[in-house]
This record gives structure tokens, C-alpha cells and sequence, in this order.
């Protein structure tokens, strides 16, 4: 793994390496950035240097006995057997406090293949609170060679004490130019109007970055902004995205529309202020709980762009109803 999936954190990935090669390690790392920015890639990558592998071969970090991750587990027996045949599902909202036992039951033997080993918890923010404190014992008395990776969307959801005991890494959002150089050398068969439609959405973010020219939402982008800034009393508008989706969209073109708009709301909301503020933050919550379901719901392509439509439209005139 190259910093290429972690594209813009040169300066995190640099700080690790150092620490890597430094005589007092710190045993404890908090990945503090929001979605998108390549912590999730970031982790493994650095999980990977700490366990060790010879030069020029790579690491599988979801497989590898020295590597424990804790992330949400699928939601249901049934989403279990979908996430085995490599299928969508649907995850539980939260680590919970017996994943968080478990993982320090193990931390009892030595590391299997050599004297080091790396925990990731991805995200920490979806800790429940049992799991938070079991999870602050550890790392107040971390077992010899046990390093941890905490991912934080929202570090200030953590615990003050989770907080102060891990070394901070920063993931910031990449400026304009820096997507751009990204998506030139990642996209090349985009179009200039596609690159800076994703820039624009992104918010800084290389992973949406990405997702949006993949699924050319250049277009479906203008008529977003268009919508949340006039409205669509006439469904024009709502029409128009509907059109651009096309008739049997892809999942993966859904989930980024659904992202897209979220981004439009975002960018919006510092412009905004009263009542119609209160409308965005609404919306964004609204599209959120959307973009959970809708990975294993089977959503009417139709609909649920009328529903995307129909959100930033109330968000645009409040007393306009939801279709």
C-alpha cells in the first residue's frame, strides 16, 4: 500500500515513519480527520509497517494475526451471510463492549509472528460507552508491543481521557488545486467540467473526490445546487435529476448521489442562516439515515431520487412539503 490511497497526508504518513524508527514509540495514535480523507487506508497501511514485512511485499492487514481490527459487525445473521459472499449489508451502530473484551482477552498471549501488534478501531466515534471505558483501561495499561489506531470522524465525541492518552495525527481536507492534480492523475478520461463539479462537492475530501467523477455526477451536481438554491415547485428540477440518474442506476451510483447531495447541503450551510439553516441541518440528518438503509434496502431508483430531490428542495424553501 502506497500513500496514493491516503492521497494528501504526506506529512501524517511521515510523522508515523519517524515514530516507527524512534526509540519510545507511542503506544497509542488518534486518526483525526473527517470521512473520506484516507484514515481508513491510512491505518492499515500503518498497521502493516508496524507488524513488519520485507521490503517490496505488501500485507494483508484484514487477515493478518497481529492485526486486530474492531469496526461495526454486520447487523443481523442474515447480513452476516451477506458480508461472507462478499454481498452489501447492513452493519450494528455501534463497537460494542464485548468486541472491545474480546480483543483484550487476546492481547493476554504474545503476538503470533513477531514482538509488535496493532489494533485498529475504525471508527472510535461508534464505540458504545461500555466499550469506551473497557477500551481506556487497556490503554492506560497497554500490554508490551501493543500499539493502538484509534479513527476519529468527530474526536470530540471521545472521551477527554481516550483523547489524552494517543498521540494525534491530523488528516486535513486537500485544497482545490491538490484534488485537482489528484483527479488529473487518477481520472485522466474525466472531463475538465466533471473534475471541477467533484472539486466543488468534495468539501476537501479525496475519497468523495473520487466517487463523483467514477459515477460522472457532474451534471446531477448543477441541478442540485440549483435546487437548494431556487427550489422546484414545478418538479423540473427533480425531473431533470431523475433523467440524469438514468432508468437502472447502479447501487454505487445511488449511494453517491445521496453522498453528492449531502456535500451540496454542507456547502451550503455556512451561507445560511434562521430558519432555513435549521431546513439543511434537517435535510443533511434525513439523507444520512438514507445513505444507512440504503445499501441493503431495495430502493426504487426512481423514488428515492425524487426523495434526494425532494429534501433539498425543503431545504430551500421551508415551507415547500417533501415529495
Amino acid at each position: 500500500m502506497t500513500t496514493g490511497d491516503f492521497w494528501g497526508q504526506d506529512a501524517a504518513w511521515q510523522e508515523w515513519m519517524r515514530a516507527l524508527g524512534s526509540q519510545r514509540m507511542h503506544h497509542a495514535w488518534l486518526l483525526a480527520g473527517a470521512r473520506g480523507l484516507g484514515k481508513k487506508a491510512f491505518a492499515r497501511a500503518a498497521a502493516s509497517e508496524l507488524v513488519g514485512h520485507l521490503p517490496g511485499s505488501e500485507i494483508d492487514a484484514e487477515a493478518h494475526p497481529d492485526i486486530h481490527i474492531l469496526t461495526p459487525l454486520p447487523a443481523s445473521d442474515d447480513d452476516a451471510k451477506k458480508k461472507a459472499d462478499g454481498k452489501p449489508y447492513q452493519t450494528k451502530r455501534n463497537i460494542s463492549v464485548d468486541q472491545v473484551r474480546e480483543m483484550i482477552r487476546k492481547l493476554a498471549t504474545r503476538p503470533t509472528l513477531g514482538d509488535r501488534r496493532a489494533i485498529i478501531v475504525d471508527p472510535a466515534d461508534d464505540l458504545e460507552k461500555g466499550a469506551v471505558n473497557a477500551l481506556l483501561k487497556v490503554l492506560e495499561e497497554p500490554p508490551a508491543g501493543t500499539y493502538f489506531l484509534l479513527l476519529a470522524h468527530q474526536p470530540g465525541r471521545l472521551l477527554p481521557t481516550v483523547r489524552s492518552r494517543c498521540r494525534v495525527l491530523r488528516f486535513a481536507p486537500l485544497n482545490e488545486d491538490a484534488l485537482g492534480a489528484m483527479l488529473v492523475r487518477e481520472a485522466p478520461e474525466a472531463d475538465e467540467a466533471a473534475r471541477q463539479a467533484a472539486i466543488r462537492a468534495a468539501q476537501g475530501s479525496p475519497g468523495l473526490a473520487r466517487t463523483f467523477v467514477a459515477q460522472d455526477l457532474g451534471a446531477i451536481h448543477d441541478l442540485m445546487v440549483r435546487i437548494l438554491q431556487n427550489g422546484d415547485r414545478d418538479y423540473a428540477l427533480r425531473g431533470g435529476l431523475s433523467r440524469e440518474m438514468g432508468m437502472r442506476p447502479t447501487r454505487d451510483r445511488q449511494l453517491a448521489a445521496i453522498e453528492l447531495a449531502r456535500a451540496v447541503l454542507l456547502a451550503q450551510l455556512g451561507e445560511t442562516a434562521g430558519h432555513q439553516q435549521l431546513a439543511i441541518i434537517e435535510a443533511y440528518q434525513s439523507l444520512s439515515q438514507l445513505l444507512v438503509r440504503a445499501p441493503t434496502y431495495n430502493f426504487d431508483a426512481g423514488v428515492l431520487i425524487m426523495e434526494i430531490g425532494g429534501l433539498l428542495a425543503s431545504s430551500a424553501m421551508p415551507r415547500e412539503r417533501r415529495a
